[in-house]
């Protein structure tokens, strides 16, 4: 394996979902909490030498007109559009800072629809950093659009979860070793020095 280097001036970290609403549910193998304290350590150690930080959450309008109504075999229990106060808020434990980047999408995924890739591009982003939950949806549905994308990519494996451990090992072994790197948040924040 070779040595991990990361550029932190074309680097951006991209979290998904670290909101009240979905941070407040169960996941594995790692417990929201753990996740958020990963990714809070790798958006301060990025920031401080000149990285960008996106925080990502997914919302809807109150109404949630603008959500998709796809016919499926497990619904979501906010297919409704209604969710509980605060539910989109970030939790603040991650330390959102005022020049970090808040990107607010519609999906599993933080490319389509949103202005993630303009963001990252007119920065020089080339390689991405990701974190978040759930690692089986919205941060493979990211990864796979930013591997389309042509960016380089790190997932902070023990900085996301998912709802069951089986899926998130699926995710880490089996899909984002073909898109990109794995890594712990040790190793990254050892490659940031």
């Amino acid at each position: 394996m070779p040595q991990l280097e990361i550029l932190p001036a074309s680097t951006a970290l991209v979290s998904i979902d670290l909101q009240k609403g979905i941070a407040g549910m169960p996941a594995e193998p790692h417990a929201p909490a753990t996740v958020i304290a990963n990714t809070a350590r790798l958006a301060d150690a990025l920031r401080a030498k000149g990285g960008f930080i996106v925080w990502v959450r997914v919302a809807s309008s109150p109404d949630g007109k603008d959500m998709l109504k796809p016919i499926l075999d497990i619904p979501s229990p906010w297919a409704s559009g209604s969710r509980p106060a605060g539910w989109a808020e970030l939790v603040p434990e991650l330390g959102v800072q005022p020049q970090d980047h808040i990107l607010t999408k519609k999906q599993w995924g933080a490319f389509y629809g949103t202005d993630l890739d303009l963001q990252l591009r007119r920065r020089g982003i080339s390689t991405l950093i990701l974190a978040g939950i759930a690692t089986c949806m919205g941060v493979e549905s990211t990864a796979r659009a930013a591997f389309e994308h042509g960016y380089q990519q790190l997932f902070a494996e023990d900085a996301m979860s998912s709802r069951a451990a089986a899926e998130h090992a699926h995710t880490v072994k089996a899909i984002f070793p073909r898109m990109g790197r794995v890594r712990s948040t040790a190793e990254l924040l050892a490659a940031l020095g």
